[in-house]
């Protein structure tokens, strides 16, 4: 069985597995959940075995090019693959509501395979179920809403899992956790709670550090410098205002502090390869 949209593709064929791999951006959202047998597959350049009840997660800007991969023969699974632009909503979503969501996210580029106990299994097999139920069905007004509200509680239900592998995060976390882990936890609540703000030096201000030192842990820990986490989080809130609200140019550039709606296109443009109006008319059927 294999269905699919403009977003969404969904398989336990291995045939369905090679046309995702072929056919969809390497930039979305993969989930793959082992039920039976065993799946071996390349990522960033070396392989990840994915056993029986293992649910493997490649989040976007992760490296997942078509490569080397095996399938057992009493291998049973389910992939679910969601547009990137969908992954950008769901993001900005959690972010409201779960302010360690980038401390998951990058758990995740690190951990991509974690272990499900029979509760969450059921859950798993219940909620790829639903998706089937909605692909399968005639095609009506709302069916892109149920389709996102099940991709959102699919979701939640990981970021459930992930509670249970990390630590809290709190004022405390000082005592727990080495400085530089602190600092990069911080840091990435700061943008959550001031995404208006695009300055390394503003950040690094508010945490009594240096801006070459935030970007050194930054890379560090993630891979990627301050800036480069300021420019990733601007952008998702700038797609959010454009495909979301009817808000004009200039009041969203002021909503995100910029200086002038001159100065906001030509950010978009840079960041996006596409104009604000372009942007906002990019829609996912």
């Amino acid at each position: 069985m294999t269905l699919f949209t403009d977003s969404i593709f969904l398989t336990n064929e291995v045939s369905g597995f090679e046309q995702c791999r072929q056919t969809r951006s390497t930039s979305s959202m993969t989930v793959i959940f082992c039920l039976k047998g065993h799946i071996a597959l390349e990522l960033g350049g070396s392989m990840v075995h994915i056993g029986e009840n293992d649910l493997f997660v490649r989040v976007p800007s992760q490296g997942f090019q078509p490569g080397p991969y095996e399938f057992s023969e009493d291998v049973q699974f389910m992939e679910l693959s969601v547009h990137a632009s969908i992954y950008d909503q769901l993001m900005l979503d959690h972010m409201r509501v779960e302010p360690r969501w980038w401390q998951k996210q990058q758990f995740l580029r690190a951990n991509p395979i974690f272990h499900l106990n029979a509760v969450s299994r059921q859950f798993c097999i219940a909620y790829f179920d639903l998706l089937v139920l909605q692909l399968e069905a005639k095609q009506t007004e709302y069916r892109q809403q149920i389709l996102m509200s099940i991709a959102r509680a699919t979701t939640m239900e990981m970021l459930n899992y992930l509670d249970k592998m990390l630590q809290p995060l709190s004022e405390d976390a000082r005592t727990s956790v080495d400085r530089s882990d602190y600092i990069f936890r911080r840091f990435t609540l700061l943008l959550h709670e001031h995404s208006n703000q695009r300055e390394v030096q503003w950040f690094a201000e508010k945490l009594e550090i240096t801006p070459k030192y935030l970007s050194e842990i930054c890379r560090a820990r993630s891979g990627r410098s301050a800036s480069e986490w300021i420019v990733e989080i601007t952008v998702a809130h700038i797609k959010h205002y454009l495909k979301n609200t009817t808000l004009p140019i200039h009041e969203i550039a002021a909503l995100m502090n910029f200086p002038n709606a001159s100065f906001f296109c030509q950010y978009t443009k840079k960041h996006t390869g596409m104009t604000p109006n372009q942007v906002r008319r990019e829609k996912i059927d």
